[in-house]
Parts: C-alpha cells; sequence; structure tokens
C-alpha cells in the first residue's frame, strides 16, 4: 500500500466519529442484553429438557462454565481486535511523526541554507515576525528570537521609511487580488550598515479570518552596487568621469526646458583644448589622457553645484551655466581660462606643460531657442576664438567682443 493511501486509511480511522465512550457503552449494553437474555431462557430451557435434579444440577453447572467460556472467547476477540487495530494506529502515528520530524529537518536545512530569511509574518504596522530562519542572522545581524513577537525589535523599524509606505500599498493590493507580492527597499542592519533587499511573499489566510504574510527576504546590495555602477557607466565619460556628450545632452534639454518655463537666462561655453595634439604627439597618448583627467577636475571645481560639464569628445568640452546671462557666463569663462593657463597639467610621469583652452559663449534666447540652436552658436564661438589666436574667450555672433588674453 502507498504511504499516502495508508496514511489517509489511517487518518480515516483516528477522526471516526465513534468515540470510545459511544463504542464501550455499545459493548456493555450488548453484554448486559445478551447475558439476561441467556439466564432468563436458558434456566427454563434446561429445566423443561431436563425434570431429573441431579442432571438438571450438572447441567446448570456445565452450562455456567460454557456462559463463561463462551463469554471469555468474545472478549478475546473483542481485545484481540481492539488491541491489533490499537497497534495499528500507534504504529502509524509513529511513522507520521518520524516522518513529519524528517521534513521538518528538511525544512529547517533548507531554510539555514538559504542566502536570504524566510519568515511569517502579521499584516500589522509592525510586521510582526511570527517565524524566522536562521538567515536573519546573516541578513540583519539579529537573532530570529530578537525580532519575533517585537521582542527586542521590530521588522518595521529596520525598513527605511521612505520605502515603508510603498510597501503597505503594494501587499494590499496583491492580498486583495490574491496574487504574491515583490518588493525592494533598504534596510538598516543591527551595526548600522544600509543594505537593499528584495522580498517575495503571499498572503495567507487562517482559519480565524486574518491574514499572515509567509516569504522570502535576500540580500540584492550587489546587484544594486551593479545597477548604480551600469549606470554610472552609461551617463559617465570613462576617462574623465564627467558626463558624456548623451547625458549632457538630456542636462541641457531639461535646463533649456526649465529656462523657457520660468522665462531666465541659461548659457554654454563650449571648449576646446589648445594645441592638444602637439601634447599627443610629442609625449604620447597616455600623457595626453593625463591631462585630460587634469583639466577635467579642474574644470568641475571650478563651477557651481547647479552647473553641468560634460566631454563631447576629444578635447571638447561643454559646461551648462543655468539661470547665468551673457555678462555672468563671460566672467565665469575668462575665469576658467585663467584658471587653466595659469596651471601646469601634469603629464602622469613627474613632468607638466602649459596649456591654455579657447571658449566659445552661447546665451539663450540670444543665440538660440533650442539645444541644436545653441550648441552650434557655442562651436562658431569656440572656432572663432581659435581664429583669433586662441587662449580667449569670444561670444556667438559678437565677433567684435572677442577678447585677446593678455
Amino acid at each position: 500500500m502507498e504511504p499516502s493511501r495508508q496514511s489517509s486509511q489511517g487518518m480515516t480511522r483516528l477522526t471516526d466519529n465513534q468515540t470510545p465512550l459511544r463504542r464501550a457503552t455499545w459493548a456493555a449494553l450488548l453484554y448486559l442484553v445478551v447475558g439476561v437474555a441467556w439466564i432468563a431462557f436458558s434456566d427454563r430451557a434446561v429445566e423443561a429438557w431436563f425434570p431429573d435434579p441431579e442432571t438438571l444440577s450438572l447441567i446448570q453447572t456445565w452450562k455456567g462454565f460454557f456462559f463463561v467460556l463462551a463469554t471469555g472467547a468474545v472478549l478475546f476477540v473483542v481485545l484481540l481486535r481492539q488491541l491489533v487495530k490499537d497497534r495499528s494506529l500507534l504504529t502509524l502515528q509513529h511513522r507520521q511523526r518520524e516522518a513529519l520530524r524528517k521534513r521538518e529537518r528538511q525544512l529547517q536545512v533548507l531554510m539555514d541554507n538559504l542566502p536570504g530569511m524566510a519568515y511569517r509574518c502579521r499584516f500589522d504596522p509592525q510586521w510582526t515576525m511570527l517565524f524566522v530562519s536562521q538567515g536573519c542572522v546573516r541578513l540583519t545581524g539579529y537573532q530570529p528570537e530578537d525580532l519575533m513577537e517585537n521582542r527586542l525589535v521590530s521588522y518595521a523599524s529596520l525598513i527605511n521609511p521612505e520605502d515603508n509606505e510603498q510597501m503597505v500599498a503594494d501587499v494590499q493590493a496583491a492580498v486583495a487580488s490574491g496574487e504574491s507580492f515583490s518588493l525592494e527597499y533598504g534596510l538598516t542592519r543591527r551595526d548600522g550598515s544600509r543594505i537593499w533587499v528584495w522580498e517575495r511573499g503571499r498572503g495567507v489566510e487562517e482559519e480565524n479570518g486574518t491574514v499572515i504574510l509567509e516569504g522570502i527576504v535576500l540580500d540584492i546590495s550587489d546587484r544594486k552596487a551593479l545597477e548604480s555602477e551600469l549606470a554610472e557607466l552609461a551617463t559617465r565619460d570613462p576617462l574623465t568621469g564627467l558626463y558624456n556628450r548623451r547625458e549632457l545632452s538630456r542636462v541641457m534639454e531639461e535646463e533649456l526646458e526649465r529656462a523657457r518655463r520660468y522665462q531666465r537666462p541659461m548659457a554654454l561655453l563650449w571648449i576646446d583644448f589648445d594645441h592638444f595634439k602637439d601634447i599627443n604627439d610629442t609625449y604620447g597618448h597616455a600623457a595626453g589622457d593625463s591631462v585630460l583627467r587634469s583639466v577635467s577636475r579642474l574644470l568641475e571645481r571650478s563651477v557651481r553645484s547647479v552647473d553641468s560639464i560634460g566631454r563631447f569628445g576629444g578635447e571638447e568640452f561643454v559646461i551648462v551655466l543655468p539661470e547665468m546671462d551673457l555678462e555672468e557666463a563671460r566672467e565665469t569663462a575668462e575665469r576658467l581660462r585663467k584658471r587653466v593657463s595659469s596651471s601646469a597639467q601634469p603629464l602622469g610621469d613627474g613632468q607638466s606643460v602649459p596649456l591654455t583652452i579657447s571658449v566659445g559663449i552661447a546665451v539663450y534666447p540670444d543665440h538660440g531657442v533650442s539645444v541644436p540652436a545653441l550648441c552650434a552658436a557655442a562651436d562658431r564661438a569656440m572656432y572663432l576664438a581659435k581664429d583669433r589666436g586662441r587662449n580667449c574667450v569670444a561670444l556667438a555672433h559678437l565677433h567684435q567682443q572677442v577678447r585677446k588674453a593678455p
């Protein structure tokens, strides 16, 4: 017989609605009825069949022995049957307990070796834990008993407050639709460090109608760090760490839309290194890369926190200056030009070289009302500065205001 079928039949017998008291009562009543009937009718029959007193006395004696023997045999059969049944049920219960212990051990080993924490909790404001696996220690730094029933700390207190409201809404929606939920949120460990976790769970309705949440929580900090790194690589120039062309173009679109909405100016500085090819040809491309990184850091330190700077390619850099008019942009460009020309740039081998830059300026809305128009105007102004002798600042469409460096 298959174990599952055997277990099912055993449970049927265990849950039989004939209780021991009812069965014992029926057996006693049956015994009384049979006993009374035997005494009442057997005596009359014997007296009728055996009128002789001596024979009657002998028959009465043997009748008593027969009654005792018959009732003893019946009692033996009943007790034997009951004991066999009880033994069978006890054996089944023992096997079920052993199978349950085995499954519990397997489940415990599985949970203890999970990369995260398995849990069972109430759906309340504290996310009160009813059960947590040993993975809780690796995940949160707390022992399982510290979290269960909020003995030392509640799980809700570990969750980043800004994430908790959205979590509640997501879980409510999933429970209402009878579906699983997936959450990502920040968690503060016992040592104060913060990690990112991913939670997958489901609401389970208990017999009393309350909803219990069951699921698993995994540490995804490495994945989040990788996502952040990939996002950074997608927006940053790998050599200088500044915005790349695509990201800076997006920033320019946003800043231009803001300037247009609030009717404020916005300036662009288009920067190109003077005679940079000579550095590459003379000292090598590694030295040229060192100069690019050095000047990038200098420019980044020299602008406001609201300004954005990016490398458009080669030795061309663009700086976005929100809410800056023509005169302020020219002053900023002059300051940057002087700072670069006054600082020798390291080649990476202990040597350094002087460097100058040419800067073109375009301002919204004077020189264009779109990003392509502003970029084209600033680029033409930069080439105008080159034509005028380099190391100078030029304004778009205002050729007479090209200023030669002293």
